[in-house]
């Protein structure tokens, strides 16, 4: 049986690139944007609705959602949350939709709706991302975030651990997945220790965040693979 595909974008400005047509798009924020995303949907959020801009996401605050915000590592005063995956684990937040803006995370997904499907990934659910795309037939782009459109580490890190689990049923040829396997490899035995060297990282963690950064890091905490479904992200079934 011939292999499936998979590519890596390494920033959203190159996404033109790819014909995402027919294929999922994993999107993956390290930090922090995937990785408050999957631990809202495992801690019993509704949904997730990303938007691009602040006024997108001030406009549905004012029919009542629940609105996070974050520019530049900050949340956006006015807002009700931040991009802390702390926050998404309130007990407050069961059963509700937030309506999410980032500098990143939330610009890679909107670039990446022409996909067949769009899929949230992060450290946090690598195992079960990995399963639902061994277990699909069709071809994958890892779309990191990256930093305000260029390279981040931890994104590239990511796609590098997933590509390593999917040896097996995708074939992948690009210099970008190559490169993005091969520091993973460098990585893996102390991925926490690699991605606190990372610039996003050590600009985060000027703001007193490192148990943010520390948390992003674990592996397989959740089982939930978030599946975008029209304008909302929800738990795949």
């Amino acid at each position: 049986m011939d292999k499936k595909h998979i590519e890596v974008c390494l920033t959203p400005e190159q996404i033109h690139h790819f014909d995402l047509s027919g294929k999922i798009v994993v999107v993956t924020d390290v930090l922090r944007a995937t990785s408050c995303m999957v631990t809202g949907l495992a801690h019993g959020v509704d949904s997730i609705i990303p938007v691009a801009t602040l006024e997108e996401c001030q406009a549905y605050q004012l029919k009542g959602y629940l609105a996070a915000a974050e520019r530049g590592g900050r949340q956006v005063e006015g807002f009700d949350l931040g991009n802390s995956p702390f926050q998404y684990m309130n007990p407050d937040l069961k059963g509700k939709s937030v309506v999410v803006s980032t500098t990143n995370g939330t610009q890679a997904i909107t670039k990446s709706m022409q996909a067949r499907s769009i899929l949230i990934g992060a450290f946090l659910n690598l195992s079960a991302v990995a399963k639902h795309l061994i277990f699909s037939d069709k071809d994958v782009v890892i779309h990191c975030s990256g930093w305000k459109g260029l390279f981040s580490m931890e994104d590239t890190l990511f796609a590098g651990a997933l590509l390593d689990k999917l040896r097996l049923t995708h074939s992948f040829e690009s210099d970008a997945a190559l490169m993005a396997l091969t520091m993973y490899q460098q990585a893996k035995s102390d991925v926490s220790a690699f991605i606190h060297k990372a610039n996003h990282a050590q600009r985060l963690s000027r703001f007193n965040i490192s148990k943010d950064i520390d948390f992003c890091c674990k592996l397989d905490e959740y089982s939930v693979v978030p599946q975008l479904a029209g304008r909302e992200i929800r738990v795949s079934q």
